[in-house]
């Protein structure tokens, strides 16, 4: 019974990574040259030159409820007070890499 309970519990594990797809990967080296291009003159070195309370230090991220890749392309997308919206002016790639840059940015320190 145990060696029948084991065999099921592993053709299930292979059925499922087979049929699950995996998560793409930001590129990391693409949401630095976004980040370049596009935030950095109010973001240089993960800092805020508008409103200094709103930095992307790790911290400051937690904080503000910014600490994950969802809510950084909300942000991105939307926009909100004086940082404008790149909804069509970036892909949504973009947008993903740039977002997984500032989070993987934040966690090293900046």
């Amino acid at each position: 019974m145990q060696r029948l309970f084991l065999i099921l519990l592993g053709t299930i594990a292979l059925w499922v990574s087979w049929v699950t797809t995996p998560a793409i990967a930001a590129d990391l080296a693409n949401g630095a040259k976004v980040f370049s291009a596009n935030c950095a003159a109010c973001h240089a070195g993960g800092l805020n030159v508008v409103n200094p309370t709103k930095t992307l230090q790790k911290g400051d991220l937690e904080q503000n409820g910014m600490a994950s890749v969802e809510a950084i392309q909300a942000q991105v997308n939307k926009g909100k007070a004086a940082m404008p919206s790149f909804l069509g002016r970036l892909t949504p790639e973009q947008i993903a890499d740039v977002a997984a840059y500032v989070l993987a940015q934040a966690e090293k320190g900046w």
